[in-house]
């Protein structure tokens, strides 16, 4: 089956995710890290993408980034090439590194821009590593503390939140409202039907069954964020009872 084109920002901007193949470890040290940051930059520069955040995981690496020049793929593609390469080499590792095809979310609003910067960023506490601001391999430090190597561009989520205390203060905290939506993610019936009533009731809904009746303004927010952490269409629809096609068009 061919694979379907990937969707075009109209703002430039995406959230990537790319994951180990198989869920496989991508780092297995800070050396590793350090020479992925390396690529990132060099990869980043030569194609004209900007950097807004970024988090290291084991597992996968988060990116939020702005292609002006519509070179993403070029240009993810060359550094998780780069690195593969290197990986394999270090490692004695054969075969994929990451996984065949990387992830990328448009990224069309303010309000969702914002919500991918924190959801990255805060990547280590729904991982239950530790609290955001201790995690090293993200560019939390760059936006609170203005301590980085210029990789990050801070300006335009800063300029967003009058500074870096209200980017902290953006990061305190998780809800249901954070965008979580990283590709294939596969959630089970009854898991999917809890996510939806969690994120209904934060946007002050009785539970995902009443979204339907809804204004459309409001009810497409909450059919966005319900796909945002990772219901399917279809779960999204068992849920709410809004068609499949209405909930394919908020997308």
């Amino acid at each position: 089956m061919p694979t379907a084109p990937r969707r075009i920002s109209e703002s430039g901007l995406y959230h990537v995710v790319a994951r180990g193949n198989g869920k496989q470890l991508i780092f297995t040290d800070d050396a590793d890290r350090e020479i992925f940051r390396s690529y990132l930059a060099r990869f980043a520069s030569e194609d004209g993408l900007s950097v807004i955040a970024w988090c290291l995981m084991d597992n996968h690496v988060h990116l939020v980034v702005q292609d002006d020049s519509r070179q993403l793929a070029h240009a993810v593609g060359g550094l998780l090439g780069a690195y593969a390469k290197y990986y394999n080499r270090i490692t004695g590792h054969v075969g994929s590194v990451f996984q065949p095809r990387f992830f990328s979310e448009p990224i069309e609003d303010d309000g969702y821009l914002l919500a991918s910067v924190r959801y990255v960023h805060i990547n280590p506490e729904k991982a239950g590593m530790c609290a955001a601001s201790a995690y090293r391999w993200s560019s939390y430090r760059e936006y609170a503390e203005g301590d980085g190597d210029g990789l990050c561009a801070t300006e335009l989520v800063l300029g967003m939140l009058d500074g870096p205390t209200g980017f902290v203060e953006l990061c305190a905290g998780a809800s249901p409202r954070d965008v979580g939506f990283e590709g294939v993610v596969k959630l089970g019936s009854d898991e999917a039907l809890r996510i939806a009533d969690d994120i209904a009731r934060a946007f002050d809904c009785a539970d995902a069954a009443a979204v339907k009746a809804l204004p459309i303004s409001r009810r497409n927010v909450i059919l966005a964020a319900m796909r945002g952490n990772g219901l399917t269409i279809k779960q999204v629809e068992r849920a709410t009872g809004v068609g499949s096609g209405i909930i394919a068009r908020v997308m």
